[in-house]
């Protein structure tokens, strides 16, 4: 018994930031302390690392649960699949809903929960959960969808990748231009042929030291006396981490599957960090003595900044509806999903198409 994707779907939200809205922010360091540089410097850097150039948020009436049901509609109606038929439905996120202006994360019920209730199903047997494992949410979500349907304990899954990370960000921090919203969608479904579809996985998680690199914390404006937390990283801490751990995961991933690293078509890695991800992929094509080839890992965090869980199955559905200018994805193509984030979680997967 194979897995397969047999539909997609994503939400882009209509918001557009562009680095400029930051220039009258007042951005602190961790101490407290401001920089001693401009804005305009510390928005040119920025851009100069990360690549990023804007980002997107959702509308103040929108929360996660709602652009993941948008997502999935989108995915199901792909699929051309009976919603009612659906074993599971997985949803990636880290923060459940936070409404607009609300300092609080809401998430019970849960996210699936919500979808489901969205998309009208009435089939009990259809189960809904979330799933929490940092930025590699999605991909670890596919992961185990492809275990139920492995074991016979599913044939359907909707599994989907949703965050609104604008609503959890601190504006004294100068990391929090790295982060948007957004949510991508996938049907998953058990096929005969083993051929096609996953191929092989990889997952670990690194915490014995690693475990706080991403976390929840007070804003860095110190003067501020609510008590409201805020995500937080050690960006170089992070980074180092990345490239020592990365391309050696997805290389064990690749040598399992047994397809020569030059029949690999495509990397659909998180859109973490440009320089980042273009440091590992470099570094996972030297671990086989090559040069990356031109084209190899699409990018959208240029224009959609980092939507955490969304980041994947965005750039596939992108590139599978001809929307990513230059990259395209044919019957038969092998390609890599990837990620890295808070946990410290790393996983791949080997897939198909």
């Amino acid at each position: 018994m194979g897995t397969k994707i047999t539909g997609v779907g994503s939400y882009i939200p209509t918001g557009v930031a562009p680095n400029n809205q930051f220039e009258k922010n007042s951005f602190y360091t961790e101490d407290g302390s401001p920089f001693a540089h401009e804005n305009t410097v510390i928005i040119e850097k920025f851009q100069a690392i990360t690549g990023i150039s804007e980002r997107r948020y959702i509308n103040d009436d929108l929360n996660t649960s709602d652009i993941a049901y948008f997502a999935a509609e989108k995915a199901i109606e792909d699929a051309g699949i009976d919603k009612e038929t659906l074993d599971y439905i997985i949803v990636a996120n880290n923060y459940g809903d936070v409404k607009h202006g609300s300092h609080q994360s809401d998430s019970v019920p849960s996210i699936a929960s919500r979808v489901k209730h969205l998309l009208k199903i009435k089939n009990p047997n259809c189960v809904g959960y979330d799933l929490m494992f940092g930025c590699p949410g999605w991909v670890e979500s596919m992961i185990v969808a492809h275990a139920y349907i492995k074991s016979g304990m599913a044939k359907k899954c909707l599994v989907i990748g949703a965050e609104a990370l604008s609503r959890v960000v601190d504006q004294h921090d100068r990391d929090s231009m790295i982060y948007s919203d957004g949510a991508g969608a996938t049907v998953v479904e058990a096929t005969d042929d083993d051929t096609t579809g996953f191929l092989a996985h990889k997952s670990a998680t690194f915490s014995y030291d690693e475990a706080h690199f991403i976390y929840f914390g007070e804003s860095n404006n110190q003067e501020l006396t609510d008590a409201r937390r805020y995500i937080k990283m050690y960006g170089r801490k992070i980074y180092n981490f990345a490239l020592s751990n990365v391309p050696e995961a997805m290389k064990a991933c690749l040598d399992e599957s047994g397809v020569p690293i030059t029949e690999l078509k495509k990397i659909l890695i998180h859109q973490a960090n440009e320089k980042m991800d273009e440091a590992i992929i470099n570094r996972f094509y030297k671990l086989y003595d090559m040069d990356a080839p031109e084209g190899v890992m699409p990018m959208t965090i240029n224009k959609l900044g980092n939507s955490s869980v969304a980041t994947v199955p965005t750039l596939y559905d992108l590139i599978l509806n001809n929307k990513l200018e230059g990259q395209t994805i044919s019957k038969g193509d092998v390609v890599m999903f990837a990620s890295v984030g808070a946990g410290m979680n790393i996983n791949a997967i080997v897939y198909k198409v």
